[in-house]
């Protein structure tokens, strides 16, 4: 048998799953070409993919039908060439639909393979969310904004031809640039994107990451159980009630804390995640009672706190707040922990406020749109910076 090349591409449930889509059909077409055989699949259905949360899809290349048929055996596939993540807050893991917990995004790269982000931060600032592991790896960063082109309107900003390129100079021998130049020039047939293109193949410039670089957190995860151990009958086990919490300055119990699913965490959904200012806080109630999710406690001192393992930032909060200020979005790549904002008020006002105010507030989610023609004006505006970047 020949080899086998398999890609990867790690996104945002229905934001970017037309974007994932045309990268990996892009591989294959392209590959073709060069008289390779391919499939691209994607490995979760629409409804799983809702909210965000984190999703795959795949393309695998072979010169022969007899290896490709051996790949296509497969669920998916175990071990990936490249791995590339559209959306750089999943550099903290991704737990998508049916897995067993959070899983790094360099966990199915081959040893020496590589692992390409699009995202504006540059490659030792990644480093510092994703999980580090025992094999060499490359990591690129394709520099631009994360683009939401998704299911049912697509942001045309050239995300798709930018990452085919990087992917050519990760791996020519999966297809060349020549290769990719005729796919666009005869499937796409733009000439601007093919520009697009060649400045990410040119500026493809991966760093070394050594075992043991990168974040030392131990991914979330826990095991399923056995069928021998499941509960007899048709039955779901219900919640306890919860209780209040540990004040860390008066060392007492207060407030009241739901208790909550320990397996389904919701974070891995989160691109922005809201931030408290404690000093502005007026007690109100609103975030705590609109709350979609529960995912709000009350601390002893009667203030509110974002329980940062279940919310799915979906901003309802930040909506409904009365007070300026008070809420506001924050990119999640920003934070490194889901630690209580609370907590961290309570131990060093001071240092929670200066916290505070270095946050760089996001005013609009890039996902979504809200009148016809906004996504044709961001497309723009983001294909300006990528130009530049």
């Amino acid at each position: 048998m020949g080899q086998l090349f398999a890609v990867q591409i790690i996104y945002r449930g229905v934001f970017q799953k037309t974007l994932a889509k045309n990268i990996t059909r892009g591989i294959v077409l392209a590959a073709h070409y060069e008289g390779k055989k391919g499939l691209s699949f994607g490995r979760y259905g629409d409804s799983p993919e809702r909210n965000g949360i984190p999703a795959n899809s795949f393309a695998i290349v072979a010169g022969d039908d007899l290896t490709l048929e051996t790949g296509m055996a497969h669920y998916e596939p175990s071990q990936v060439d490249v791995a590339v993540v559209l959306d750089d807050t999943l550099c903290k893991g991704a737990e998508p639909w049916a897995w067993s917990g959070l899983e790094a995004v360099n966990r199915s790269i081959k040893p020496g393979g590589t692992l390409i982000v699009v995202s504006a931060l540059d490659s030792q600032t990644l480093l510092g969310l994703i999980h580090r592991r025992e094999q060499p790896y490359r990591l690129a960063v394709l520099k631009g904004a994360a683009s939401f082109s998704g299911m049912w309107v697509y942001k045309d900003d050239h995300t798709d031809v930018r990452v085919l390129g990087a992917i050519a100079a990760a791996l020519p021998e999966l297809m060349s640039f020549a290769s990719l130049e005729r796919y666009i020039n005869e499937k796409l047939k733009n000439t601007l994107k093919l520009a697009s293109a060649r400045k990410a193949h040119e500026r493809f410039a991966p760093v070394e990451v050594l075992p043991g670089q990168g974040n030392p957190e131990v991914p979330f995860h826990f095991e399923l159980p056995a069928w021998q151990a499941l509960r007899e009958g048709v039955a779901i086990k219900g919640q306890p009630q919860g209780c209040g919490f540990y004040d860390p300055v008066t060392h007492q119990m207060g407030g009241f804390r739901p208790v909550r699913n320990d397996k389904f965490k919701k974070y891995s959904t989160r691109t922005l995640r809201p931030v408290i200012n404690f000093e502005e806080c007026t007690k109100c109630t609103f975030c705590w009672l609109n709350c979609p999710d529960g995912s709000i406690d009350v601390t002893p001192e009667g203030y509110y706190d974002i329980n940062l393992e279940s919310c799915c930032g979906c901003a309802i909060c930040e909506a409904v707040c009365p007070v300026p200020n008070c809420i506001v979005m924050a990119n999640e790549a920003e934070f490194s922990d889901n630690s209580s904002q609370w907590e961290n008020f309570r131990k060093d006002k001071e240092a929670y406020s200066t916290r505070f105010k270095a946050i760089h507030p996001v005013e609009e989610r890039s996902h979504g749109f809200r009148y016809r023609g906004q996504y044709q004006e961001q497309a723009a505006a983001a294909l300006e910076a990528a130009q530049k970047a």
